[in-house]
Order: structure tokens, then sequence, then C-alpha cells
């Protein structure tokens, strides 16, 4: 599988594959000890995914995973063969996903979690992380809604903030959980939306430089962007609550 397309905002190197049809985005953070990987797209896309971390001239030292579904872990278990050092993360809540134990917590919307989860834990992390934690140069920061334990990355240095599925861009800019037909595969990947949408709001007070995305380009500057989003995404959650 080539590497269509990559692009570097400051420390953060975005790899794009498949952009037309279905754009899957995994990130390269240049850290001092090495190469942190955000997120591993597709089994098919790994060895594409280790050529770039080979480019870089330095070791993959760790792979963070925003959220458990299998077009964002895919290529780990490749990766930990080629870099057995690499220590792997996933937030607390979403390592339970990783088992493929679908139960809820009291505290969470009581709606069935959805997406590609595994069935069978396909790897096991190194560590688990919650809100606020400092893993390198970036900050894990908790935005549930897409799945329970979904977790986005700052990376202060630039304002570059990785957000896994809390947004997309492909098929029209939106929250997780707003049906964009063009594109509307991470809607119905989504657990809950209303938490989705409150995820966002924080996202929106951090005020990032740049959105960096799982699937579609990089938003810069995107605070507006983000206001419209949480507009049409209060409206839409209000049109299937009365619908």
């Amino acid at each position: 599988m080539r590497l269509m397309k990559k692009l570097t905002f400051g420390k953060v190197t975005q790899l794009i594959f498949m952009p037309k049809l279905f754009p899957m985005n995994c990130y390269l953070v240049d850290e001092e000890d090495g190469i942190t990987l955000v997120d591993a797209c597709m089994p098919f896309v790994a060895k594409a995914i280790e050529t770039a971390i080979q480019a870089t001239g330095k070791p993959l030292t760790r792979i963070l995973l925003t959220h458990a579904h299998a077009d964002h872990i895919g290529a780990v278990s490749y990766l930990k063969e080629k870099y057995p050092d690499v220590k792997i993360g996933i937030s607390r809540r979403d390592s339970a996903l990783l088992k493929g134990e679908l139960h809820l917590l009291p505290n969470e919307a009581q709606t069935p979690i959805k997406g590609g989860v595994p069935k069978k834990q396909p790897f096991a992390p190194d560590f688990v992380f919650d809100d606020n934690e400092r893993i390198g140069s970036l900050t894990a920061i908790a935005t549930p809604g897409h799945t329970p334990g979904h977790f986005a990355f700052l990376e202060s240095e630039n304002g570059n903030l990785i957000v896994g599925d809390a947004f997309q861009s492909k098929g029209g800019f939106a929250i997780s959980g707003t049906m964009k037909w063009k594109f509307p595969f991470p809607a119905m990947a989504t657990w809950h939306a209303r938490t989705a949408i409150a995820s966002a709001e924080k996202i929106a007070a951090l005020n990032p430089s740049v959105l960096l995305v799982g699937h579609g380009p990089a938003i810069v500057r995107p605070a507006e962007a983000i206001q419209r989003a949480l507009n049409e995404a209060r409206q839409y959650a209000d049109r299937k609550k009365n619908g």
C-alpha cells in the first residue's frame, strides 16, 4: 500500500491513506526520544506507516490510540513486531473495548457502543491513561462521545490537536454523531452524539491552531468551523430527539 500523502504541521506529520475513497489518517509526532505514532489505521497500510517512520531516522517509541475502533488500531500488531520495545497506550476506559467488553458504566449514557470494536483483544496495551495526563510532548484530553473512552492529544508547542473521530472533515466538517451523507461512517459508529457535542465544546475551549482528524484533511485555524459544527450538531441532535 503506497502512502498517498504526507503533510507536516510543526512537530506533527500527517500520513493520509486513500484520501478520495475512504481517507484514514495517522500521525507521527517528533519527540526527543523518538517517534510517537497516534492511531494506526488498517492492517493493509502497516508497511507504509513503517516506511514513513524509517524515513524520520528515529525509532518508534510509543503508539497512542484515540479509541479502539478497527480503523484506528489495525497496524498496531505489525508495528509491535517490527519495534518490540514500542509502548502502546490507550485510555483506561477504551482498554475495555479493546478486549471486546461492551458493557456501559453506570454514569454513562445507556446506548449501545457502535463501530468496529474487536471481539477479542488483538494486542495488549503497555499502559493506560486518563484525562490531562502528559505523555511525551502530548497531553491526553478526554473527548468521549464517539466511544466512551475516546481521547484527543494536544501538542501544545504548535497548538496542534489530534482529535481522532471527535470530528470529521471528509464529506463535510462535522462533530462525531452528526450525519454527513457523503461520508456517513463516523456518525454511524458514534456511541452518543450528545456526549460528543460536549467534548467538541471542550475542544473549542482549547482554541487549537490546527485540528487533525481521523478522516479528512486538517483544518487550520478551526475556531469558526468548530462553532458552525457545534450549531449544526445541536440542531441535528434536537431533530433526532423530536423526530
